[in-house]
């Protein structure tokens, strides 16, 4: 199993623009979210990569994507039926291969040994010749924000799972029903942080959704990846550092703070924070 291809999407209406904003990158060079989503790509051995994006975007995405803007390919979502039908979209760019798959809407930070979450991700997938998503240990109180797995420990291994179900945002109680993960503290469940690996088998299975959706309802993913994990062999990696949204109440500037704290100017970005938060203190105080 050798994965060539890379799909990003970033087409939902309320989040369409995330991906164009602008951010500085762990390496001190100030870039657009889609670039840094694009090179974690070409950083992990992708030859090409689908973005997915609300119709006329295409020029705005194809300027952001930086230095790999000719080995990037735009396809619009004309009709926005849910996460799952713009994955589905890029069907025919990824020609029956498995591929990489970033969200738009997420920045993950790795502390992996590699520096880079997905290229171990694909080395995981290669390895075992199977779908792959990423996953984090997640206070119950988040369950909202995220797809949830349950499953197995894999035994011999600290951070590998097989996934026997996945449900999108689950409540506490239905986590605690269903998606109990033995070994993890209590209260924590796996969430995905947006970074998968996906066999051929997720667009057959999008396909048929599709086929049977009434109304053209929305068609999301988690469904087809809970069925995913009945049909063939579907691990976890838990990952080694933290997932940003970039959709939440102040997720670009939380994003940018830990990109800024975990790279090459992080001292200078330590030392700006100290000295806001001197100031707001000496403020208080004169108040």
């Amino acid at each position: 199993m050798k994965i060539h291809k890379a799909v990003i999407t970033a087409a939902a209406p309320g989040q369409r623009t995330l991906a164009l904003q602008s951010l500085v990158d762990r390496d001190g060079v100030r870039k657009s979210v889609l670039s840094i989503l694009v090179e974690e790509c070409f950083l992990a051995g992708i030859e090409a990569v689908c973005v997915i994006v609300h119709p006329g975007d295409e020029a705005a995405y194809r300027e952001a994507s930086g230095d790999h803007k000719d080995k990037v390919t735009f396809i619009p979502q004309e009709n926005p039926r849910g996460y799952g039908h713009a994955l589905y979209l890029a069907r025919e760019f990824v020609a029956g291969e498995p591929f990489l798959h970033l969200v738009g809407d997420h920045i993950f930070i790795s502390t992996h040994v590699s520096g880079h979450f997905a290229r171990h991700l694909v080395e995981v997938a290669e390895e075992h010749s199977c779908s792959v998503s990423g996953v984090q240990s997640t206070r119950e109180n988040l369950l909202p924000l995220f797809g949830t797995v349950g499953g197995q420990r894999i035994k011999g291994t600290q951070d590998l799972y097989v996934v026997e179900r996945v449900t999108e945002k689950p409540t506490p109680t239905e986590a605690e029903q269903s998606l109990l993960i033995p070994g993890l503290r209590a209260g924590h469940y796996l969430c995905f942080i947006g970074t998968h690996i996906l066999s051929p088998t997720v667009m057959e299975l999008l396909e048929t959704h599709l086929r049977h959706a009434v109304n053209g309802e929305p068609i999301q993913l988690s469904p087809v990846l809970d069925e995913l994990a009945q049909r063939e062999r579907y691990l976890a990696v838990e990952a080694q550092g933290r997932r940003y949204p970039l959709d939440t109440r102040y997720g670009l500037l939380t994003s940018q703070l830990a990109l800024g704290l975990s790279g090459v100017d992080r001292d200078e970005v330590l030392t700006s924070v100290c000295e806001l938060l001197a100031q707001r203190e000496l403020g208080a105080a004169d108040r």
